[in-house]
């Protein structure tokens, strides 16, 4: 009787226990944002509410800001806050309020021409998103019309009031998952200067037809873990760089992205194209990449470097979209080019500080190990004299035919200072003004080219040091 006695007091003390650390309302650790006075209802704003829950939540050390499960709730911008866990229970939605006005803290600090931002944070520690619920950047709303590639961009000068999903700067150890992101109007996870990040199982679902809306952006920033995600974009899947507004924050670094899957209009895997610093030791492995209009690209445009990069274990599907996205169906894409000065909204952020122009950095150390290319369009590498060097290309299998209407014969060299296409026929590797290469067991196979005219497995303009 002892005994059982013993085990019925435990299992009373585990029940108060966890009922203590659960429940609603800001019991324990968890904060309900329905206690707050968050209201399911079309049309109410919610963001004194949910930011009410996150403030409590933070000022009391820490804990879980709940939103509840089944419910939609409209919301302003809102403000995470040090040492608090956003959780989106099943079937719960955070949807952005369609009303531009309301948008004004810009994601690119004094460069308001680059969007503004929705959920956002700035020098903060142990931030985490979490649950099976849905962050809706209510993207559409902010669009002009519907055309049959995209969406129309409304006219803006040097203010843009499109919001960022989510920002992040300068915050550390920070970890998003399960959640599924989806209707950005621009960019969708942008962290900017953050250390030790992980995101791991979001399903990013973007309107393939937004201009601008990358999936994940990874500036000036290190130690970095993407895993196990599904991820379709109008713009770049995920994209590494260093945006000039924020280079005091460093290099982007220390990149490790394994088992995502991937679909964009413009590049799925970029590196590029701002880079005013040093993008280096990144892995990209077991990674696949389906009805994009570019497989990897590194795509540098500006005077940082890109050295000690490397794709392995891909497969890479490829075919031509139109001209309003960047790229010509190419599965790989090395290039350096230094940058165009034109009369973008935000020009002047594009160059160092007084310079009308730019220059463009050193690809080198860049290794694609065991990756099958489908695709319309062979591989490309491009630059300026002595800026890509050494490059390995091992085990990477070629196969060309054509499988869309529009026509093919051409490379995608923008955004760039003259030309931006090359004109050519369809080769497996195309290489102009690059040196040290070496090719091992490569393989090129050709199928149905339709009226794309095929020139070969290899075309070298300007290149040495090539070994295969």
């Amino acid at each position: 009787m002892k005994i059982q006695s013993t085990i019925l007091t435990f299992c009373l003390s585990l029940v108060l226990l966890l009922t203590s650390c659960g429940g609603s309302g800001n019991s324990g650790l968890y904060y309900d944002i329905t206690d707050y006075g968050a209201r399911a209802v079309d049309g109410t704003d919610n963001a004194t509410a949910i930011q009410q829950a996150i403030d409590a939540c933070a000022d009391a050390g820490g804990g879980t800001v709940l939103v509840p499960a089944g419910k939609t709730f409209m919301t302003g911008p809102l403000h995470l806050r040090s040492n608090v866990e956003l959780r989106l229970a099943p079937g719960s939605r955070l949807l952005a309020n369609p009303d531009e006005a309301i948008y004004t803290e810009s994601a690119f600090g004094e460069n308001r021409g680059e969007g503004m931002m929705w959920i956002s944070g700035t020098g903060l520690q142990n931030v985490s998103i979490t649950g099976t619920g849905t962050l809706d950047g209510n993207g559409v709303a902010f669009m002009g019309a519907e055309l049959d590639d995209s969406y129309e961009l409304k006219p803006v000068t040097t203010f843009d009031p499109r919001p960022h999903v989510l920002t992040l700067i300068d915050c550390k150890k920070i970890n998003i998952n399960s959640i599924t992101v989806t209707g950005s109007a621009y960019w969708t996870i942008h962290l900017v200067g953050c250390y030790d990040a992980a995101i791991s199982d979001i399903s990013l679902l973007n309107n393939l037809k937004i201009r601008n809306g990358d999936g994940i952006d990874l500036d000036h920033s290190r130690k970095v873990r993407i895993t196990g995600c599904f991820i379709e974009s109008g713009d770049d899947c995920i994209c590494l760089k260093n945006r000039r507004e924020y280079e005091q924050y460093g290099p982007c670094r220390d990149i490790v992205v394994t088992n995502c899957i991937m679909t964009s209009r413009s590049c799925a895997v970029k590196i590029g194209s701002e880079n005013m610093d040093s993008i280096d030791h990144v892995l990209f492995d077991n990674c696949i990449i389906r009805n994009s209009n570019r497989g990897i690209g590194i795509q540098n445009r500006d005077e940082g470097t890109v050295t000690d990069v490397t794709f392995a274990n891909m497969s890479v599907e490829c075919l031509y979209h139109s001209d309003v996205w960047w790229g010509k169906a190419e599965p790989i894409y090395v290039t350096s080019y230094r940058r165009a000065p034109d009369n973008h909204k935000d020009a002047g952020w594009r160059f160092p500080k007084g310079a009308l122009t730019g220059s463009c950095g050193d690809v080198s150390r860049i290794k694609f190990i065991n990756i099958t290319c489908d695709s319309e369009n062979g591989c490309f590498i491009g630059g300026e004299p002595g800026k890509i060097h050494d490059i390995t290309f091992d085990r990477v299998d070629l196969r060309l035919a054509k499988t869309t209407a529009w026509p093919g014969g051409v490379y995608d060299k923008r955004p760039c200072d003259g030309e931006g296409f090359v004109n050519a026929p369809v080769y497996g590797f195309y290489v102009d003004g690059a040196s040290d290469l070496t090719f091992r067991d490569c393989r090129v196979t050709v199928g149905d080219m339709g009226p794309s005219a095929y020139g070969g497995e290899y075309k070298f303009i300007n290149a040495t040091g090539i070994t295969r």
